[in-house]
């Protein structure tokens, strides 16, 4: 309900964190569907921890990992990166 209010104004950016969040696979599929419907002059930010979410829906991703930027590009790119594919799967690389 809270990203139809704000895309009720139209906005030029779009700020969302963590927008699948407790949501189950059918209802983000549901927020994923609205998000790809979104126009294309909008600006998305995306915050997400559902990484098949946020390789479907962006065109560059960054990944943090401990406040620090591990890998940053086209999702193909940062999906075969050796640093995210450490992190993500539970073997995470040991904090700095």
């Amino acid at each position: 309900m809270e990203i139809l209010l704000a895309l009720a104004i139209r906005p030029k950016v779009l700020l969302l964190d963590e927008p699948a969040a407790g949501l189950s696979p059918a209802e983000t599929a549901t927020l994923a569907d609205l998000i790809r419907g979104l126009p294309l002059e909008t600006t998305l930010l995306l915050i997400e921890h559902d990484m098949d979410v946020a390789f479907t829906l962006t065109d560059r991703i960054s990944v943090l990992h401990y406040g620090r930027v591990v890998a940053e590009g086209l999702p193909d790119a940062v999906r075969q990166d050796p640093h995210v594919t450490a992190i993500y799967p539970g073997t995470a690389v040991p904090h700095p």
